[in-house]
């Protein structure tokens, strides 16, 4: 195809194809997926509700549709109709292909809901009845494949009908760092499903075989439920903070594994690192004789100079000898668990025929240190923002409040140049304010559960180190010098860097985050105890990589996928209670292949992750329009292969 008239307004030809794609999936699957989940019972048997209309029955009872469901399915012949036209609009790239997308999408949502309310008043019917929650299969209801692929085809051509504006062609072109993971968790999403499918059989109480139709529909509501267990723990507080205290230690270890990749080094001593800044917070925070208001800090530097020296060695060796830092760290790591054992495995041990005492293993046969001082503890979240009135307890939004104050300030001022200096601080400062004040004063309502909740305010210094370690890289002489030592070594010291300075600066730093990461476990006592112990998971370190790798480098990217990674992992253990054939590998394959794809590109080509650069969209409009596919685009400039990775 040849150069586009810029003046031509459509969507673009790639753009176009995705939403035909999209939508044409959705318009199958509002026939052959499940409409909706009236019923799952506790061993995952299901109610299924279908479109037009109809029900397929696992559990083996006697169920009648609920007439409430009607409306939904009503609303649904609008979906159909919606996905009609945007499916037509997609073909002709037409103008209006984003109000037709727009109207599937809120046609989808306006189904969900009403499927959602239907199934709350056959629950609250059943209620005022006198009937138990518990007995009442309504409850574990909700929307299927159905009406989610439409939902998610109406969103995809919206998007796909603004790229015929410049404005949106260029928002959207600054988010394609995002597609190489996207496509991975797609992918391994579809492998996933693969495996649930062959490896666990329909949970039916059906004293039948199963008909084709049924065994097709039954595997298709594994894996759905499968895969919305997994996510389940997004849907309440205490399973958030669950899921946030699982995700807390892979943002330290994301943290440092991105940036050793930003200076081009694999750092795999993870496991070695946290080990050692464990144990460096132990001698501090058991020993130390320090007052309160020291104790805890000192602590904290302790755990993050101990990764820092198991860092630093590996760093060091690769400047100075040219040694590999991967087969160093790996070493190292052994190390770090030989001083580990030696530290906390025995009160003795033998040198040249003499038998000597060590003070740090507590008494009894379990390998683990003495108590933390109290001072060297860190507080859990649930007390450092909940606060009860007479016997309700409440989850503080002064956080929440502070952050809005914050934003508002400093972009409500951002058009007064006389205020450009001081906006910062002014924002911070009615920030803090707004938060001392509502902190314990404006609140949700939460169960006794979120009470229990072991996340602690480790997680508050794990996003510290994500601001500063964005701060560093993206704002700062020394990031850069770093981004450029990793991009290109060669270029960067013929620019005047210092390459093995900043090799050595790197892996010292990202050392000190994966020490870090023990201040969850030590001080934090997410291991139960206030104390270092042998089943310390020092794994965490490897799932870094894994992190670091879906994050993209990015300190954002590495914060959203630790939680990602770690509702996976808190979601598990429900699929694990309910499927015999399911067990929490599938969270360890999920992850696996996640790396596996991202490491293929998401098997992308690179005309879709390598675009031209936006300078030259926006200085040779006559050639390349908004308009113009990413193939004839990228005939007609050089390819940049910085853009698609973000800032460097």
């Amino acid at each position: 195809m040849g150069a586009v008239n810029p003046e031509t307004v459509q969507p673009s030809p790639l753009a176009a194809r995705l939403s035909l794609i999209f939508t044409l999936l959705a318009l199958l699957g509002l026939f052959i997926f499940p409409y909706g989940t009236l019923s799952h019972t506790g061993d995952a048997q299901a109610l299924l509700q279908r479109f037009p209309s109809g029900l397929t029955n696992f559990t083996g009872g006697e169920f009648q549709n609920i007439p409430q469901v009607g409306a939904a399915l009503s609303v649904g012949w609008v979906t159909l109709l919606a996905l009609m036209a945007t499916a037509l609009a997609a073909w002709r790239r037409a103008s209006w292909l984003w109000i037709a997308g727009l109207i599937t999408l809120l046609s989808a949502l306006v189904a969900a809901y009403l499927f959602g309310q239907s199934l709350d008043s056959a629950v609250a019917t059943l209620t005022a009845q006198g009937v138990r929650a518990r007995r009442i299969p309504w409850n574990s209801g909700g929307v299927h494949l159905g009406l989610v692929l439409p939902a998610l085809a109406g969103l995809v051509s919206v998007f796909a009908g603004l790229s015929m504006r410049s404005v949106w062609w260029q928002r959207l072109n600054r988010l394609r760092p995002l597609l190489v993971p996207l496509v991975a968790i797609a992918l391994a999403v579809i492998v996933g499903a693969v495996v649930v499918m062959v490896v666990q059989p329909i949970p039916n109480g059906l004293n039948r075989p199963l008909s084709w139709g049924e065994l097709f529909t039954g595997k298709l509501d594994l894996v759905w439920y499968v895969y919305t267990t997994l996510f389940a723990p997004l849907s309440n507080l205490a399973g958030f903070f669950d899921s946030l205290k699982s995700a807390t230690p892979l943002i330290f270890t994301g943290l440092g594994v991105a940036l050793a990749f930003r200076t081009g080094l694999f750092n795999i001593g993870g496991p070695g690192q946290l080990t050692m800044g464990g144990i460096a917070a132990m001698l501090v925070g058991v020993y130390a004789p320090l007052p309160a208001p020291l104790l805890l800090p000192a602590t904290i530097a302790a755990a993050a100079l101990g990764g820092a020296l198991w860092g630093a060695i590996p760093g060091i060796l690769k400047a100075r000898f040219g040694s590999s830092e991967v087969i160093n760290t790996i070493m190292l790591n052994y190390i770090a668990s030989a001083v580990f054992i030696f530290f906390i495995g025995s009160n003795t041990f033998t040198v040249l025929g003499r038998t000597y005492t060590l003070p740090f293993k507590t008494e009894g046969y379990e390998a683990k240190s003495d108590e933390f001082q109290p001072g060297a503890r860190l507080d859990t979240m649930a007390h450092w923002l909940g606060f009860t009135r007479g016997e309700q307890t409440f989850v503080s939004l002064g956080p929440v409040l502070a952050l809005l104050t914050f934003a508002a300030v400093y972009y409500g001022l951002a058009r007064l140049a006389s205020m450009a200096k001081w906006r910062g601080l002014l924002a911070s400062a009615l920030a803090l304010l707004v938060g001392w004040l509502t902190w314990h004063t404006a609140g949700l309502p939460v169960s006794a559960i979120f009470t229990r909740s072991l996340l602690n305010t480790s997680l508050v210094i794990g996003l510290i180190c994500a601001a500063l370690v964005g701060f560093l890289l993206w704002r700062t002489s020394a990031g850069y010098a770093l981004r450029a030592v990793g991009l290109s070594p060669a270029a960067a010291e013929y620019g005047g860097i210092h390459v093995s300075k900043n090799m050595i600066l790197a892996m010292t730093l990202s050392g000190a985050l994966m020490g870090l990461a023990a201040t969850h476990y030590t001080m934090g006592g997410a291991l139960d105890e206030y104390r270092l112990k042998a089943n310390m998971p020092v794994g965490v370190g490897f799932d870094g990589i894994t992190v670091a790798l879906m994050g993209q480098n990015t300190p954002l990217g590495v914060v959203v996928s630790a939680v990602l990674f770690g509702t996976l992992d808190t979601g598990s253990i429900r699929v694990v209670t309910v499927l015999d054939h399911v067990n929490k590998d599938i969270v360890t394959v999920l992850k696996a292949l996640i790396v596996l794809f991202i490491a293929a590109g998401g098997f992308l080509s690179r005309r879709i992750t390598d675009p031209p650069p936006t300078a030259l969209l926006e200085h040779h409009p006559p050639t390349i329009s908004p308009a113009t596919s990413l193939p004839d685009a990228q005939s007609s400039a050089p390819s940049d292969n910085t853009s698609a990775r973000g800032p460097q």
